[in-house]
């Protein structure tokens, strides 16, 4: 067995844990691991797609089960996003050009929810509470695009929008990301899956299940902040450098 076979599966673990800490289904952070250790690139997207409906669907089961799931806050979202996912991905915009400027906002995000978590700024951050319907459907639409043109489930953008907005506390942003996740995601083709994926999905089942339930009901709001930070700050950066 190489080298890279034996990093490959480590990496896609602590990207699962990772991600699903934070209600996010990692295909960003599986792709750069991919990558890394050089799959070929005909197979990465669908085998971290296939990654991410089974990462997602365990946050949001331990997130619904810690009580951090809300449909009033999920659906005015999803019913934005779903339509235009799909066309957002019919969508022919250079992809140096969106990437960078998607890259580069989500790394201000992270930065700026980095320093909503240090100590002098908790006093000062108050949740809001349930997002406005009409304002949230409209975010929806947007995020729907970006999922479609990024190949994404769109969790990465709509964390931040919930934390920055302060449309519920920390946490409940996870059941709600991953579902969003699930409701603009699609099946991949398998013919073009990876042979070592099976031990791949065993993986992400035991590094998903353990991340969850840690983000769901363990880590605090502050130490939740930080560790969607550095989801973002991946993602922002795997978008910038593809």
């Amino acid at each position: 067995m190489s080298g890279s076979e034996v990093l490959l599966p480590i990496l896609i673990g602590v990207a699962a844990f990772l991600y699903a800490s934070v209600g996010h289904a990692g295909a960003s952070g599986y792709l750069a691991a991919m990558a890394f250790c050089g799959v070929s690139a005909a197979v990465m997207k669908p085998s971290a797609l296939l990654l991410n409906l089974v990462v997602a669907s365990l946050a949001l089961f331990h997130f619904a089960r810690a009580g951090r799931f809300s449909w009033r806050r999920f659906w005015p979202f999803a019913l934005g996003s779903i339509p235009l996912a799909y066309w957002g991905g019919t969508l022919h915009v250079p992809s140096h050009v969106y990437r960078v400027l998607i890259g580069a906002t989500l790394l201000v995000a992270a930065v700026k929810v980095f320093t909503d978590s240090l100590p002098q700024r908790q006093a000062e951050i108050v949740p809001v509470g349930m997002p406005p319907i009409l304002p949230a459907t409209l975010v929806g639409t947007v995020i729907g695009v970006l999922a479609g043109m990024t190949g994404t489930g769109g969790g990465i953008f709509l964390s931040p929008v919930l934390v920055l907005l302060r449309w519920g506390e920390p946490r409940d942003t996870g059941g709600v990301a991953a579902a969003f996740i699930l409701a603009n995601s699609h099946l991949p083709t398998v013919a073009s899956l990876h042979p070592q994926l099976p031990l791949w999905i065993a993986i992400v089942l035991l590094a998903g299940t353990a991340g969850a339930w840690y983000g769901s009901g363990r880590a605090t709001s502050p130490i939740f902040r930080r560790l969607l930070s550095v989801v973002l700050a991946i993602a922002g950066g795997k978008l910038m450098l593809t």
